[in-house]
């Protein structure tokens, strides 16, 4: 794109849009236009531009178009897709939190430890799922994703095979889809479960859901490797996250507090950027216990190679998969232990 004299567009707005044209301005590159599915255009502006409908750039067949935001909705990665037949679309790869970027440089900086994740791999299919990865956020290429995609009945059925005595530990439980995600696999039977969700008004919806379930345990409190209180940003909505200058308070724990006196068979941690330090906290559990993992390995440029690698630091007895489930970017990347 340094080289080229197409018009570069950017498709949609938000904070993805935002980091994606900080990038294209360290490189000296400059947007032609923003545009926006046609639902969502209503004459704003972004970055000084006009916001368009795709029909709206006309004699531009030759422009490349640059996705900039997330999405797991089967109609929204189709239409990706057909966008993607008609015009030259890449996505490119801008982190959900820290500022690395994963360029070129970037994976020269850290080849050695992403081989070494890739010979951790148990499995053929995580192999690709990494090579394809990697070679997606080098290039934007959606194919190399889209020839990895897998659905989550495989993972649940094949490899976290769950029984009706789990002691689960969801951490980011949101509104309790993951609950019910769990419980769907488990004829709704379990042990135990706790449920940790910082964000108040969500957990509000979270205790609606599952508050009177039994054997639960239900805390509005982040996920850290102590004990404390931090900052914490609530502006993101599910994209919340602990953060310097955050207004919120927020109490933390750690996963070794919570099992201290009980054993977890089952841990799910999707915290936005926090997966390293939810790992750390819960080393003793982990090396006693060994539970059933369920890892989001995509908030982070590094949590690709750092968070596998500290899994088998912690216990070498964990098996490890890589799955990456539907969604444009290579977000819903997780990795699984057992």
């Amino acid at each position: 794109m340094q080289q080229t004299d197409r018009p570069i567009i950017i498709y949609g707005m938000g904070n993805g849009a935002d980091k994606i044209i900080k990038e294209l301005t360290r490189l000296g590159i400059t947007p032609y236009g923003i545009m926006a599915s046609d639902d969502f255009v209503r004459g704003q502006s972004f970055h000084g531009f006009t916001v368009k409908k795709l029909s709206d750039f006309r004699n531009t067949d030759n422009m490349i178009i640059l996705t900039s935001f997330g999405s797991q909705r089967p109609e929204v990665i189709q239409t990706i897709i057909d966008i993607s037949l008609k015009y030259t679309l890449f996505s490119p790869d801008v982190p959900v939190y820290g500022g690395s970027v994963f360029n070129r440089e970037f994976y020269e900086n850290n080849q050695r430890k992403l081989e070494s994740v890739y010979e951790l791999l148990a499995d053929d299919q995580s192999k690709q799922t990494l090579e394809n990865v990697i070679n997606f956020k080098l290039s934007g290429n959606i194919n190399y994703l889209i020839h990895v995609f897998s659905e989550k009945d495989e993972v649940f059925q094949q490899i976290l095979r769950f029984d009706e005595k789990e002691s689960f530990l969801d951490l980011g439980a949101y509104r309790g889809d993951t609950i019910q995600e769990f419980l769907s696999y488990t004829n709704g039977k379990y042990r135990h479960i706790t449920a940790l969700e910082p964000d108040r008004k969500t957990f509000a919806k979270l205790k609606q859901y599952a508050g009177t379930m039994h054997n639960t345990q239900l805390f509005n409190m982040g996920i850290w490797d102590n004990d404390c209180e931090l900052a914490f940003d609530a502006s993101l909505g599910r994209g919340s996250s602990v953060k310097s200058g955050g207004s919120q308070p927020l109490a933390v724990t750690k996963i070794d507090t919570l099992y201290r006196r009980r054993t977890l068979t089952y841990l799910k941690a999707d915290v936005e950027g926090a997966e390293r330090r939810a790992l750390l906290g819960g080393a003793l559990t982990l090396k006693r216990d060994k539970p059933k993992i369920n890892l989001a390995v995509y908030h982070r440029s590094e949590d690709l190679f750092e968070l596998p690698l500290l899994l088998h630091e912690i216990n070498p007895e964990y098996r490890l998969y890589l799955r990456q489930h539907p969604h444009i970017p290579a977000w819903d990347l997780n990795l699984y232990a057992v």
